[in-house]
């Protein structure tokens, strides 16, 4: 019945009708449900996953502490837990499992969340996240301007560390199995294996 009215309005003619995408802000962002899913926008996109199992949230804590640690109590900046909103952009908003926030950044800290790109985001991949992780979520920090990029896996204990150029991001450094962490940008931080895989 509606295509027939359609058509009568078109001389007969069914018109096409071009598919419209819904490009999502922030305020849609800001209305979703508190629901324990991780809900991100990635360049007006929902992006949906659900929650980190044990692993994950156990190298994520291990992470967090020593990182934590170091950063207060040399007053470099500011370390955030996953569940604190990067809002790259109106169209970009997106919870990293870790963000750092150096000094001279400080000011991008505000009641929303952490606005614009921070120092260094860390990403914990999980089964449901590492294809998002590894690319999705890599060209849009590379694109928003994250200087360091920190991609961690539990699974095979390594931790890869990007850096940012003018072409996108680069590996500078892969540290594996039973070597320390020690990486930009916080080089005097030293993390032995055992507290991070343990």
């Amino acid at each position: 019945m509606r295509f027939a009215c359609l058509a009568r309005a078109a001389g007969g003619k069914i018109p096409v009708m071009a598919a419209t995408r819904i490009v999502l802000t922030y305020a849609d962002y800001a209305a979703l449900p508190d629901d324990g899913r991780r809900y991100e926008i990635h360049e007006g996109k929902l992006s949906v996953t659900t929650t980190p199992g044990t692993k994950h949230q156990e190298v994520t804590g291990n992470l967090l502490v020593a990182l934590h640690v170091h950063v207060t109590t040399q007053g470099l900046g500011k370390v955030f837990p996953a569940r604190t909103d990067v809002i790259l952009s109106d169209l970009t908003v997106v919870e990293p499992d870790i963000v750092y926030v150096a000094t001279d950044r400080l000011g991008l800290i505000s009641e929303r969340g952490i606005e614009g790109a921070p120092t260094l985001v860390v990403e914990i991949l999980s089964p449901s996240t590492a294809q998002t992780d590894r690319h999705t979520k890599m060209q849009l920090y590379a694109r928003h301007g994250v200087p360091w990029y920190w991609i961690v896996d539990p699974d095979s204990r390594t931790v890869e560390v990007y850096a940012l150029g003018e072409g996108g991001y680069a590996l500078s450094t892969r540290v594996a199995g039973d070597e320390q962490l020690s990486a930009e940008p916080l080089t005097d931080l030293v993390i032995p294996p055992t507290s991070l895989w343990a």
